[in-house]
């Protein structure tokens, strides 16, 4: 019996390591391919052209063909922080109301939905940004139409929401509840509890919730492509039309002529995105864990 059950955990060991080395070598396979598929375009534009020239345009035939990301590496962080400053605070407040204030009914009711939203397709987001943010953008700042910067901040910072939200909940739920009885004893009322002892205490946890928001933001593609008017030049302010990475991507690459310089520049543009995310990831997972570490 001793025997069976020794090899049961070590089948079991065995699966669950092959499944996280599978996802590993995936990964590295996405990333070696990217970078295969991005060299030849090195070759004719200069890194440096490539990342911070502002034009973009692959398709000249009068002129030579111009492959500067720039405006969509400007426009991604723009459209991405500013989905931030939307759901960082409504966020972390909600979390919070969820975690210290809220009766068992109101958790019970608002959990749920948080998940539903998580789970409504992008495309239907995007088509919401159209039909409902974007008129209303128009008419508060008398453009001619809502597909902006602004419009795709405010529909991604609704889909980082219940990622941010769950975080931060469970973030504000893992500090020990000595410290809001030794504020609450010291005189503190509940919210100033919750401010400066709480949120402080977590703010490692939150930090990583924040920075996983951005990750969902930056690499969201449909939502993007619906709602903010895809233009490929600089954007002056967030009251103007953007063409993000994942945009660009999705409308030119199933057009592109294969094995051209084109072509192989949206496998490069693809490589920066994939950067991007990895870095975003990869700071929040170190951030979090030492959140981990301080709790325990």
């Amino acid at each position: 019996m001793a025997k069976h059950d020794n090899f049961r955990e070590k089948l079991i060991h065995g699966l669950f390591f092959f499944n996280g080395l599978l996802v590993v070598i995936v990964l590295v396979g996405i990333f070696i391919l990217l970078i295969v598929k991005s060299a030849p375009v090195f070759k004719v534009v200069p890194l440096k052209d490539f990342l911070f020239k502002a034009t973009w345009n692959p398709t000249a035939t009068f002129v030579a063909p111009s492959y500067g990301m720039g405006s969509m590496l400007v426009s991604t962080l723009m459209v991405s922080i500013g989905a931030l400053i939307i759901a960082i605070p409504l966020g972390i407040g909600t979390a919070a109301y969820l975690s210290d204030i809220a009766s068992p009914r109101v958790r019970e009711i608002a959990k749920p939905v948080i998940e539903i939203l998580a789970g409504i397709p992008s495309v239907v987001i995007g088509f919401l940004g159209i039909v409902l943010v974007g008129p209303m953008i128009s008419r508060i700042f008398k453009l001619s139409n809502g597909l902006n910067a602004l419009n795709g901040s405010i529909l991604l910072a609704v889909m980082a929401l219940p990622t941010i939200i769950s975080l931060t909940e469970d973030a504000l739920k893992s500090v020990p509840s000595s410290f809001k009885e030794a504020s609450l004893a010291l005189g503190a009322t509940h919210w100033q509890t919750i401010v400066k002892v709480k949120i402080p205490a977590a703010i490692s946890g939150i930090v990583a919730a924040c920075m996983l928001g951005m990750g969902r933001a930056i690499g969201e593609t449909m939502t993007v492509l619906m709602a903010t008017g895809c233009s490929i030049a600089m954007p002056k302010s967030f009251l103007s039309s953007v063409q993000t990475i994942t945009s660009t991507i999705a409308i030119e690459l199933g057009e592109v002529p294969y094995d051209t310089t084109h072509y192989y520049a949206l496998f490069a543009i693809g490589l920066v995105l994939f950067v991007i995310t990895f870095i975003i990831n990869m700071v929040s997972d170190i951030v979090l864990r030492k959140y981990q570490k301080v709790v325990k």
